[in-house]
């Protein structure tokens, strides 16, 4: 009895998709011949852009490439069914190829899913406490250790670019500046608010307290594509740096804010050993939330025409729930409960950011799928 076909997902045979493939083994040889200019390699940022296509162009020609080889197997071996000599092989054959073209038309789905290039950059994390008072700021402060040590756990850089205290500890606002490998990518979900249930370290009668935090995490702007800031627009200020911001605070006027006086964003930075550097890295994150401004206003139109699972990213929405007497954290976007609070807490947010991150990709995915 012959086996039926595998019900593979119908994305990968449809013409529409399979030219679309096809035409990455084309690209891969312009790519190929753009590299072996020397125009090109004299050109490093050039070079470094066709490079980076290039890796990505081989990856999907090189898994089209085999997946169109798997189904020429499968064919193959189902051909191979009608001799009894033969069979039990061709069945062994059958369900090898299936399964991996399964795999294959998985992972050429999500190769295939639009990129946002703003993702491979650093980026800018603040944390500010919201309502809830001193419990707020110690919250927040729990919330700059937890990304710090999730950083730290997979290699990224951390930088304080600035911070305030609160009295009783924690944070009545931190800046972080996070580079790395994907970093955006990895952390663009965590803007929100976050909202922490608990008993206070100053609660006497052991009631559990409500409060509130909002985290916005921004790309940093590539510096040739950065907004031009005309200076009639700023005003700069100079003022002692004080608190936790960094090791190389010092007595001197070196910390920066600037000002962007049509929209009364402001950014200051107090790390820096110099007041150069504080006002060039200010410059930076406000440059950061203006651009951030502008994409917020373009995601909330789109919104308001269809509702994206994830969300706009609005920092007054409120995204998660950290419910420290259950132990349990909870994501209110995707429904994603976790009870393992102490853990994340500790920095392990592996498994929030890649649940985030899948379930933008199925999204996607149907939105690739409704174009078919």
């Amino acid at each position: 009895m012959r086996t039926p076909p595998h019900p593979l997902s119908d994305s990968l045979v449809k013409p529409f998709l399979r030219n679309r493939l096809d035409r990455y083994a084309v690209r891969l040889e312009e790519l190929d011949f753009l590299l072996s200019r020397e125009d090109i390699m004299a050109d490093m940022a050039q070079y470094r852009a066709i490079s980076r296509e290039h890796a990505e162009v081989t990856q999907i020609a090189g898994r089209w490439a085999r997946f169109r080889q798997r189904e020429a197997d499968l064919q193959g071996a189902r051909e191979m069914l009608d001799d009894p000599d033969m069979a039990e092989m061709a069945q062994e054959e059958i369900a090898a190829a299936e399964a991996e073209l399964a795999r294959l038309d998985d992972e050429l789905q999500r190769l295939l899913l639009p990129k946002d290039p703003d993702d491979a950059r650093a980026a800018f994390l603040e944390v500010r406490a919201g309502t809830g008072g001193d419990e707020s700021a110690l919250f927040a402060g729990d919330l700059v250790r937890m990304y710090t040590r999730y950083a730290a756990s997979v290699g990224w850089k951390v930088e304080v670019l600035s911070a305030s205290e609160s009295e009783l500890g924690g944070f009545k606002e931190a800046v972080l500046r996070i580079d790395g490998d994907d970093v955006y990518g990895a952390l663009r979900f965590e803007s929100g608010g976050h909202r922490v249930q608990r008993v206070p370290a100053t609660e006497t009668q052991g009631r559990i307290h409500t409060s509130a935090c909002t985290v916005a995490v921004m790309p940093e702007p590539d510096e040739q594509e950065a907004l031009t800031l005309n200076p009639a627009d700023l005003r700069i200020d100079t003022f002692r740096a004080s608190g936790a911001g960094g090791q190389h605070i010092n007595k001197t006027d070196s910390a920066v804010r600037v000002v962007h006086i049509p929209t009364g964003i402001v950014a200051e930075c107090q790390d820096g050993r110099s007041q150069h550097a504080n006002k060039a890295q200010a410059l930076r994150v406000l440059q950061a939330r203006l651009q951030e401004k502008d994409r917020s206003e373009r995601a909330a139109k789109e919104a308001a025409l269809r509702k994206g699972l994830i969300g706009s990213g609005d920092r007054s929405d409120r995204i998660r729930t950290y419910n420290f007497p259950q132990g349990r954290l909870t994501d209110h976007r995707i429904n994603l409960t976790l009870y393992k609070l102490d853990k994340v807490m500790e920095g392990d947010l592996g498994d929030v950011i890649a649940a985030l991150r899948s379930a933008r990709e199925s999204e996607q995915l149907a939105e690739l799928e409704a174009e078919v």
